[in-house]
């Protein structure tokens, strides 16, 4: 099947994820202590904060208090990534009007509030209605991902620097689990900060979607939001350590397997491990970001 044809209706002119939509399922619970601790108090400053749930890749080890969470994906028809943003709307709460982004994906509420911690509530792409392009580009390679050395920094990631993705591997961990790249979303000039992002090319995500072996205890909910919000084997997230607001990578850091952190994502500040095989729903509390 053609890249752009059957998920997004074309009625609007833009692609729109309709593919896996089966009824939100309600949460079986809330906010961990971690996460309060870890979460300022919204105030009625500033726009679009509060309690949010979202899809993230779980927090496995370590102090930091929830997953990050993901970013679905497109992909041109040139073969070029992109991380989609939902539908920008005016909504009224308690006589304050202010756009938000939101859009259902596989059942699932997609918002942009799932990025509004760690500060980046601030930057300019973060904004629900920013003049930003969607396309993931290059950054500089950390740790052993060396193969992004030869991808300039600020070039647009496509589907064929990831071919040999089924047997990638650096010698940290297991081969074959996916190739990964370092990258930013929604960060286009020179006085706008960069919103960091990792994309996973991995075999594993058909196997994530049916709720094949180990895979079945993930909530169908969150696969049928994982089926509709990935492409070809590709999965995104923000790439912001709920801690400290550190940037760590997949398969990037040598001595990461003496914190279990081989085969995922691993923090090299502070340790905390987080599981790009385990995508889970979340609750956190989203600070407002400012209302112009």
């Amino acid at each position: 099947m053609p890249l752009d044809e059957d998920k997004y209706p074309t009625e609007s002119g833009r692609r729109r994820f309709v593919k896996g939509v089966v009824g939100s399922a309600a949460l079986g619970g809330v906010a961990t202590g971690g996460t309060a601790a870890i979460n300022l108090t919204t105030s009625s400053t500033g726009a679009g904060g509060g309690i949010t749930q979202y899809v993230a890749i779980e927090n496995t080890a370590g102090p930091a208090p929830r997953g990050m969470p993901m970013i679905p994906i497109e992909i041109t028809s040139a073969g070029e990534l992109k991380g989609y943003w939902p539908e920008v709307k005016e909504v009224t709460e308690q006589g304050r009007t202010f756009s938000v982004a939101e859009e259902d994906i596989g059942g699932i509420t997609y918002s942009s509030s799932w990025f509004q911690y760690c500060g980046v509530q601030t930057y300019a792409g973060a904004q629900p209605d920013a003049d930003q392009d969607n396309f993931f580009r290059a950054t500089a390679a950390p740790g052993e991902l060396t193969w992004q050395s030869e991808v300039e920094t600020g070039e647009v990631l496509t589907v064929d620097m990831f071919d040999d993705y089924e047997e990638w591997g650096n010698g940290i961990g297991r081969s074959g689990l996916g190739k990964p790249a370092a990258g930013s979303w929604r960060s286009e000039g020179d006085d706008v900060q960069t919103m960091p992002i990792q994309v996973l090319r991995t075999p594993e995500l058909p196997k994530m979607i049916n709720g094949e072996g180990k895979y079945s205890e993930i909530p169908q909910e969150v696969r049928s939001f994982l089926d509709a919000a990935t492409e070809q084997n590709f999965m995104a997230w923000l790439d912001k350590c709920t801690h400290f607001c550190c940037v760590p990578h997949f398969k990037a850091y040598p001595g990461s397997e003496k914190f279990n952190g081989e085969d995922g994502v691993y923090c090299q500040c502070h340790q905390s491990v987080y599981d790009p095989f385990s995508p889970v729903q979340v609750t956190f509390t989203a600070l407002p970001r400012p209302q112009s």
